[in-house]
């Protein structure tokens, strides 16, 4: 059950196997797609700001105005609003001229104290700027994301200097980070029909690929059937076939020596229990006949045959299937010697079949009576290992058992016992 268990999930996971690595594959895709183009417009959006406030720190209105405010205050008493009017006046319509062109949220430029002469908010306007301005009037450079009094934007802050590398102050330029974000839905917006429709297309393909698989394995499966029938009605044929040599032996036996009523009532299967005696004790009963049968079959492979039966045993055919298989068995694997015994106590057969045989292998005790177990050389395909099974099955049958051991002659060693039939 395990076993099929795991097979069911196996093909399973076969069938779905293709489905998954195409939305694997779509969703990396999308996902690499959607961060290089996060990572292009930032990239892009970081250029354009440095390059707009590079080109505003040279430029020669901007230079001669932030001369003028030089000395409009200092780092103890800063310049205020008031102070810095004449250079608003004459810069804010050039940075919101700019800010408009290049696509900017906003164009700053302070003196060299940090002041903003020039913001998008008037109330900005005259005051100091809270962020990253020491290292810039120190004649740094910036670029990087900052949070400031229009919210968080990525922003470039380049020195603006004067006569004699003096920094006269900066010009800073920004773009909000909502703005990047509403450029990143918008190109994203651009591809999903992309990612959509490659999305349909593997699963259209992937779906082909599970139902030629899903039918794949109804062949397999069919295949299987077919195989397992076709197992099935070997074995039942194998086994009619073992069975049907040993009562061949007996009918052979009774017309050779005249007895056809009994030939033709064993055949007609009429008499389920056969009262039977001893070779040589009395009358060519059909166990006499099995019997012989059976002796011939031995001598013939130079092998002995010494019976011990009981009289007045109640034998039927189950019982000459055990005693005929082992004893056959015996002969077959190169015993030159085999002794047979019947008993009956109360309603209980004892039996025992015992040889002087090569025996049984310790090791292959265990699964002596498992279907296709054989000790002789000659395996046949599909023709071994079938009489000791049988054995087993028709002692079972009878509510018995059935041992293997060592035998007092040196070979194997059969005990078996099994319901008597009345």
């Amino acid at each position: 059950m395990r076993r099929s268990s795991g097979a069911r999930a196996a093909r399973l996971g076969m069938l779905v196997l293709p489905s998954l690595i195409v939305l694997a594959a779509v969703g990396v895709t999308a996902g690499v797609a959607i961060a290089a183009q996060e990572r292009s417009i930032r990239a892009s959006t970081a250029d354009r700001v440095h390059e707009v406030a590079a080109s505003l720190a040279v430029l020669p209105e901007v230079q001669r105005t932030l001369e003028s405010t030089v000395d409009s205050g200092d780092e103890d008493d800063p310049a205020d609003a008031v102070d810095l009017a004449a250079a608003t006046e004459e810069l804010q319509p050039l940075a919101d001229i700019v800010a408009q062109a290049a696509g900017v949220y906003y164009v700053v430029i302070t003196d060299d104290e940090g002041v903003r002469i020039t913001h998008p908010l008037a109330s900005e306007r005259g005051v100091r700027v809270s962020t990253t301005n020491e290292s810039v009037l120190a004649g740094e450079e910036f670029l990087g994301t900052e949070t400031g009094p229009s919210g968080r934007s990525l922003r470039a802050k380049v020195p603006v200097y004067g006569d004699g590398d003096r920094v006269i102050g900066m010009v800073a330029v920004g773009v909000l980070e909502s703005s990047l974000s509403a450029r990143r839905d918008e190109a994203l917006g651009d591809i999903l029909p992309w990612i959509i429709g490659a999305l349909v297309v593997g699963t259209l393909a992937s779906s082909a690929v599970g139902a030629a698989i899903e039918r794949r394995f109804r062949r397999l499966d069919e295949q299987a059937a077919e195989h397992e029938h076709l197992r099935r009605t070997t074995t039942a044929l194998q086994e009619q076939s073992h069975e049907f040599s040993t009562r061949l032996h007996v009918i052979h036996g009774l017309v050779s020596h005249g007895d056809a009523d009994d030939a033709l009532a064993y055949i007609d299967g009429i008499v389920p229990v056969l009262t039977t005696e001893r070779p040589g004790v009395g009358g060519t009963t059909v166990m006499g006949v099995a019997i012989e049968a059976v002796q011939n079959e031995l001598t013939a492979l130079g092998t002995r045959l010494e019976l011990g039966v009981d009289d007045d045993i109640a034998i039927d055919e189950g019982v000459l299937l055990v005693v005929a298989n082992l004893c056959r068995n015996a002969g077959e694997a190169g015993a030159r010697r085999v002794r047979c015994t019947l008993a009956e106590r109360g309603r209980t057969l004892v039996g025992s079949v015992e040889d002087d045989g090569p025996g049984i292998d310790p090791a292959d005790v265990e699964r002596v009576f498992a279907r296709g177990y054989s000790s002789k050389a000659d395996r046949a395909v599909g023709g071994r290992g079938i009489g000791l099974d049988l054995v087993r099955r028709a002692v079972v049958a009878r509510g018995g058992v059935i041992e293997v051991g060592r035998s007092s002659l040196g070979g194997a060693r059969f005990d078996f016992e099994m319901d008597a039939v009345r």
